[in-house]
């Protein structure tokens, strides 16, 4: 009996090496394990296609009342494995093995030598509480000042420098929407028959819709509007810890929209999400983000601005996917409260260069005095992603909502409130 056997390849989305076989050539081996051991594997797959087909079924209806007319436009898919990755999923005709390369544990104690003086002890409880065993950091800023009220291991959320992922979203749209690329009711074609929005798209963090933009966008607009939404900079002041992350020099080896769907080329930490975050939540003041270490330093906190983005006229764009992604897409787990609306993008890959597993969440509430970012990042191996990271913020707001913590005035310094001006690191 012939064997054939591929060469291996790696699975961005899932950090396993793949090694795939001909099913043709292993049809004899399958039908005598199935025979003499009484197997289901057959049926593995038609079970598969039938709860995903539910899955895709129940996303459709949810967002099908709200009508958009638009024109489909149709684009190309990049050149890379995400390509690849559509088409084996239309074929289902390969036997995979899969072969664990990640090295990170997912579990450990993510508070070891954090400095909690200066921080809001509540929002640290509540941040504590939520991240549980994860091995990973939760950050979580003041949108309207910059100041970060807690800061779960610090170590990894000063000096992390990772893959953002499908985080890294959130700069394609803005970034397509500023260059007239895309518009909210712009159609792209996602498949043969299949065309999605950008609402959809954020939702369901649709890959072959944001590297249909980058393919478009190209390297040298991608990383204009990177850099200038704070990327490949510090994030913040007053943090000698905090790494510097530089912005890619050269496109992925395999296309422009790895960059612009998974993130590909590019350096993340907490912070920098955080602060892009808090920029779109209050309507595009980029913070200096600040993390006060006594309640001296608290009492003499005063913003500082890093540059005002021109992104106002676009946030009514893609706020609705953002909050269509807790309320029926890939971060369904953060939803606690439907009068307590999160809005949230996750991000899911390998980071190729280490290789450790992420799942990433961005993320703020629209609820009452104290609007809240939260930003997630989960390390380790196959139990983490981006749905998981989102359950954990979700924890956060729940915590916090159930002590009353929205309904609070929180205490801002007089000088906190007076400053505007734009700061020079």
């Amino acid at each position: 009996m012939l064997l054939l056997i591929q060469r291996p390849r790696l699975d961005h989305r899932r950090g396993i090496a793949v090694i795939g076989r001909s099913l043709k050539a292993l049809a004899p081996v399958v039908a005598i394990v199935t025979v003499a051991c009484g197997s289901s594997l057959a049926a593995v797959p038609a079970q598969t296609k039938s709860i995903q087909s539910k899955r895709r079924s129940a996303a459709h209806r949810a967002v099908a009342a709200i009508a958009r007319p638009a024109k489909a436009i149709a684009t190309h898919a990049p050149v890379s494995h995400l390509t690849r990755l559509a088409s084996s999923s239309r074929r289902r005709t390969s036997v995979h093995s899969y072969v664990q390369t990640w090295t990170e544990p997912t579990y450990a104690d993510s508070t070891a030598g954090d400095a909690v003086d200066g921080e809001d002890l509540a929002v640290r409880r509540a941040a504590v509480s939520a991240l549980g065993p994860y091995n990973g950091s939760v950050v979580v800023a003041d949108p309207n000042t910059g100041r970060l009220l807690a800061v779960v291991n610090q170590k990894l959320a000063y000096k992390g420098g990772f893959q953002p992922c499908s985080t890294i979203k959130l700069v394609s749209a803005l970034a397509g929407l500023n260059e007239g690329i895309i518009d909210r009711s712009t159609l792209l074609r996602i498949g043969r028959t299949r065309s999605m929005d950008l609402t959809d798209a954020l939702a369901h963090s649709n890959n072959t819709f944001f590297s249909n933009i980058g393919e478009q966008l190209g390297f040298d607009r991608v990383t204009h509007y990177a850099k200038l939404y704070g990327v490949g900079e510090k994030a913040a002041l007053g943090i000698p810890e905090e790494d510097p992350l530089p912005l890619p020099v050269a496109p992925p080896s395999d296309g422009m929209g790895m960059m612009t769907s998974f993130g590909e080329g590019f350096n993340f930490s907490p912070l920098q999400l955080a602060a892009l975050v808090s920029a779109i939540a209050n309507g595009g003041t980029l913070y200096y983000l600040q993390h006060p270490h006594s309640q001296q330093e608290l009492s003499q906190f005063v913003s500082r601005t890093k540059r005002q983005l021109d992104i106002e006229r676009w946030l009514p764009d893609i706020r609705p996917g953002m909050m269509g992604a807790v309320e029926y897409g890939t971060a369904r787990r953060a939803s606690f409260d439907q009068t307590q609306p999160i809005l949230g993008k996750t991000g899911t890959c390998t980071d190729v260069r280490s290789p450790i597993h992420l799942g990433w969440f961005g993320s703020y509430n629209e609820i009452g005095q104290n609007k809240l970012v939260v930003v997630v990042l989960l390390t380790g191996g196959g139990g983490v992603n981006g749905s998981v990271a989102s359950g954990v913020a979700g924890s956060v707001y729940r915590n916090l909502s159930e002590e009353g913590y929205f309904g609070q005035s929180r205490t801002i310094s007089p000088l906190a409130l007076m400053s505007t001006q734009f700061y020079g690191q």
